[in-house]
């Protein structure tokens, strides 16, 4: 059975859901589910884990995330973005980049956002966006969101500007683009958004789903897949179990602690690459003084 990750670019247009039922029709495969949502109207990098890999999905979405954001003064939506309804316009005739520039910095490092009433956060047992349609008033859920990077690229139109942000999981970046409007007294939305990179998942090694069914015609559909040791071999590091007893290796692969003097010193709660020998066997979490059991069993024996 093929299993791994997919790295998709997903066009504006187009949900995250409809991008899974893609990818389980192309792949013939039930056990499909991304790695967090990208707007409709974004486009850009759509981590998709297939078989075993979707029980990597708290491990590979809480990564950084890269996007590249166009914000346009002078008008501001209810969505923020591009495709919702005009509710303030404003004159602003040549916005200054150097008053950008200075705006953007009270945005880097750790901020607190209000979520959009256009998302998907939960209150109640109900979407936002469900009570929006249904004239609900705002309803105001603050998070906090980690803005690693953000600078200006360079101005696309004489209000337009596109901006390079690094941002922790679950930021939004319309907001961003709106609450930076505000700051600057002067409506704003978010015009586009293209996202670059989801943790180690790029946009030059990202594949359409045209591109897929192409590659399925040719028989080569196995080129796209990532697997699960890939995918995590630059987020962990490995632990190679040697010279384990039978009582050993069955406690281990039950998901029970063994101790391995190896991690007698490291810090407990850190997820490692498990083998025995040279089999992976999957993701492990470290304990106190040396314990190591299997959070995550990979092997082909537990599908």
């Amino acid at each position: 059975m093929t299993e791994g990750i997919i790295n998709i670019l997903k066009p504006p247009g187009m949900t995250s859901s409809d991008a899974v039922a893609d990818v389980r029709h192309i792949f013939r495969i039930k056990r499909v589910g991304h790695t967090g949502t990208l707007d409709p109207g974004a486009a850009g990098v759509l981590p998709i884990c297939i078989g075993r890999a979707t029980r990597l999905f708290d491990v590979l979405v809480d990564k950084q995330k890269e996007y590249i954001a166009e914000i346009t003064f002078g008008i501001a939506t209810d969505t923020q973005d591009a495709y919702g309804r005009i509710i303030e316009k404003a004159e602003a005739t040549s916005v200054p980049e150097e008053r950008l520039v200075s705006a953007l910095e009270g945005f880097r490092g750790e901020i607190e956002q209000t979520a959009p009433m256009y998302s998907a956060v939960s209150i109640d047992g109900k979407r936002l966006y469900q009570l929006a349609r249904e004239g609900a008033q705002l309803v105001e859920i603050k998070r906090k969101a980690y803005v690693a990077e953000l600078e200006l690229l360079h101005k696309t139109k004489p209000n337009s500007f596109l901006l390079r942000m690094v941002c922790s999981r679950g930021t939004y970046v319309r907001t961003i683009c709106s609450d930076i409007g505000k700051a600057m007294g002067v409506p704003a939305y978010m015009s586009f958004l293209l996202r670059t990179r989801s943790g180690e998942f790029t946009i030059e090694n990202a594949y359409s789903i045209a591109e897929l069914k192409k590659l399925k015609e040719e028989g080569r559909l196995e080129e796209s897949v990532i697997s699960m040791e890939q995918a995590l071999n630059p987020i962990m590091e490995k632990i190679r179990l040697e010279n384990l007893s039978e009582k050993q290796a069955k406690l281990i692969r039950n998901g029970a602690d063994i101790f391995v003097a190896a991690l007698k010193n490291a810090q407990a709660g850190k997820l490692v690459m498990v083998y025995d020998e040279d089999e992976f066997l999957g993701v492990g979490q470290t304990g106190n003084d040396g314990s190591l059991h299997i959070k995550l069993n990979l092997t082909e024996g537990n599908a």
